[in-house]
């Protein structure tokens, strides 16, 4: 293949804005902000879960209390009552009145009894809505952290997204003086080494790293200008210029 020299030469700043770009598709890639965001993520999903047991769990205490209250009232006013017949003297009779007495007492401890258990309960019910708020002030917490994060993400890819967009253009701009052949093989061989071009700098070629032997820079010396050369180790495209040693 055949190309005047300076369309080789634009082969190099092609490289050059190929590896701007890709540079920063790189770094949108591994921002660490994504790292934050996936973690920060995925612990205000279990935090939220938390928060929704551990609400179900203090509403269950709730509906609890309630009833053992009821229970509690129940028990009071039928001792309440049987007391005021005890007082009213309307009960005469002493095996009655021994029954009268004796139910008293059992139900005076049996409200003693769901007054310990309302107790407990209330005890329970209070441990389940302080982690309740514990839960929701981390979820909240979590939740301002995740923000931030895809804020700073957010910022991050604008900027990125405006620098390959420069960049971009000028890449358009430059392949555009470049020759639909030669370009065409640099993007191939783009495709498939990462690089298309390099230049061959000091007697080395500057894709591969590897120097050339005395026999490949003698061939390269007295290759025509035009002739479009590839490195024998890498096979990208060898572009010669000033600095080339030749």
């Amino acid at each position: 293949m055949k190309a005047a020299p300076e369309a080789q030469k634009r082969l190099l700043d092609l490289a050059e804005l190929d590896s701007v770009i890709d540079r920063l598709a790189h770094r949108r890639r591994t921002l660490p902000e994504l790292a934050v965001i996936d973690e920060r993520s995925k612990l205000h999903a279990r935090l939220a879960t938390q928060v929704i047991e551990a609400e179900t769990e203090s509403g269950d205490l709730a509906r609890e209390q309630s009833k053992a209250e009821s229970d509690v009232e129940a028990v009071r006013t039928r001792a309440d009552r049987d007391q005021k017949r005890l007082d009213s003297g309307a009960v005469t009779s002493p095996r009655d009145l021994a029954s009268l007495q004796s139910e008293i007492v059992s139900l005076h401890k049996r409200q003693g009894d769901l007054e310990e258990v309302v107790l407990e309960i209330m005890e329970r019910r209070e441990a389940a809505d302080t982690k309740v708020t514990d839960l929701v002030t981390k979820r909240d917490e979590v939740r301002t952290e995740l923000s931030a994060a895809e804020d700073r993400r957010d910022a991050a890819f604008g900027e990125i997204e405006k620098e390959s967009a420069e960049a971009q253009g000028r890449r358009t701009g430059v392949a555009g003086e470049i020759p639909a052949d030669l370009l065409k093989l640099y993007e191939k061989l783009r495709e498939q080494y990462g690089v298309g071009a390099a230049m061959l700098h000091g007697g080395r070629c500057q894709g591969c790293k590897v120097a050339l032997s005395i026999a490949e820079m003698n061939r390269i010396k007295a290759a025509p200008h035009d002739e479009v050369l590839r490195c024998e180790e890498c096979r990208r495209i060898l572009v010669r210029t000033a600095e080339s040693g030749l």
